[in-house]
């Protein structure tokens, strides 16, 4: 029998291709609220299936599950699974000709969303609204391209393809990661720039998409001008300039707590106490359990529990209706994006 239960703060990972005891115990606890896959949790459609529904029947409204499925080099299920662009060659297609690349990033969505929702899932975090500024080492062929309104336009047309099937979206790396060479999974990345420049800029695709998109990760990125702390432990960034200037109402997940960007905040409980105290929603620990059920420990003792508010609010993530592959819409879409990679 499933068991009701609120949605807590905390998203983690799960070991393998199927739940173990570790893992059971573990989604169980009152301060955990989803869950997100790897490509070692997949090996086919069936077993992802089977994965996602013996996750949802543990609880009462399920924990969401969401993976990295962007496209390009991010892109977590392949086999059985459409191939996605990397969305610079989306960007490029804009160039050619503005009509298909808009057409192109819609399909895009409506595949993504498909997908996600046809084998359980409820969301991928995607699109990406960071800029292309040629020196990143871990935007790069990710973003749309330079041009703000570009990137919007596309990005809008991507997370409308997504709420055409239902399944929520996620902006990413608020304000704005393209702009440092640093790798924030391995370094900890500083902006030098002024406000308005960020805000002129890089900022511009979330401040044009803020009533679109439904959800937001901030960058592990310190804004040395703006802020001390990195912009996803910064009640600046997260409460003033996203909540209060851009009107943004969705929900707020932290990047991954394990990452080399989040590091200067202290260690695991002091990372996820910064971002809940923030203004984050939700915040991520990936890729070492052991490290989660400290945490989960940790925020206990620090007295964190689960809200009716906050439950609610993170549920709004959930897909909204079950999707097939057989809609015409989702055929037409997918064979869109499968010319693009074909080209």
């Amino acid at each position: 029998m499933t068991t009701q239960m609120l949605l807590g703060p905390v998203m983690g990972d799960v070991e393998g291709l199927v739940l173990t005891e570790a893992d059971r115990e573990r989604l169980m606890h009152p301060l955990m609220g989803g869950v997100i896959l790897f490509a070692r949790n997949y090996a086919d459609p069936a077993q992802l299936k089977a994965l996602t529904a013996s996750i949802r029947a543990l609880r009462t409204p399920h924990l969401t599950i969401v993976v990295d499925q962007e496209g390009g080099r991010v892109q977590r299920f392949h086999d059985g699974f459409t191939i996605i662009p990397p969305m610079r060659a989306v960007g490029a297609a804009w160039q050619k000709n503005p009509q298909h690349g808009l057409a192109l990033a819609h399909a895009v969505g409506v595949v993504i969303g498909t997908e996600m929702a046809a084998h359980g899932l409820d969301f991928s975090f995607a699109p990406v609204l960071d800029l292309d500024w040629g020196g990143s080492t871990v935007i790069g062929d990710r973003s749309f391209g330079r041009e703000p309104a570009t990137v919007a336009a596309l990005a809008g047309e991507v997370i409308a393809g997504l709420a055409a099937v239902g399944v929520a979206s996620c902006a990413k790396h608020f304000p704005g990661h393209g702009f440092v060479k640093a790798d924030s999974h391995h370094e900890i990345p500083r902006d030098t720039r002024p406000f308005a420049d960020i805000a002129g800029d890089d900022m511009l695709p979330f401040k044009l998409l803020a009533d679109q998109f439904d959800s937001v990760m901030p960058a592990h990125i310190i804004f040395e001008q703006v802020d001390p702390m990195p912009a996803g432990f910064s009640w600046h960034w997260l409460k003033n300039v996203l909540r209060d200037q851009l009107g943004f109402r969705g929900v707020i997940f932290s990047d991954d707590l394990t990452m080399e960007g989040a590091s200067v905040v202290g260690g695991d409980v002091s990372r996820a106490m910064a971002a809940l105290n923030a203004g984050c929603d939700m915040v991520l620990l990936c890729n070492d359990q052991s490290r989660c059920g400290a945490l989960l420990a940790g925020l206990v003792a620090e007295g964190v529990s689960p809200s009716e508010a906050q439950s609610s609010h993170l549920t709004r993530m959930h897909a909204k209706r079950t999707a097939s592959l057989s809609d015409p819409a989702y055929v037409r879409a997918k064979a869109v994006v499968a010319a693009a990679v074909g080209a």
